[in-house]
């Protein structure tokens, strides 16, 4: 697994730390489902976007 480096500020790695104890999980387990769950989000919304386009378009056409 490779390794990334990021800043951030104090408050707010102190907030992801008490999230992931309270979750019984580690820091890099719950910014790793943060990361995957904005993925997700980000994937439906261009699927989204891509659907109501493509039904604009067939309202153009017809």
């Amino acid at each position: 697994m490779a390794r990334v480096l990021i800043s951030m500020p104090e408050e707010f790695l102190t907030r992801i730390d008490e999230v992931a104890e309270g979750e019984s999980r580690s820091r890099s387990e719950l910014i790793r489902e943060a990361l995957r769950t904005y993925i997700h989000k980000q994937r439906i919304k261009d699927n989204s976007l891509a659907m109501k386009n493509a039904s604009i378009l067939e309202q153009l056409l017809d």
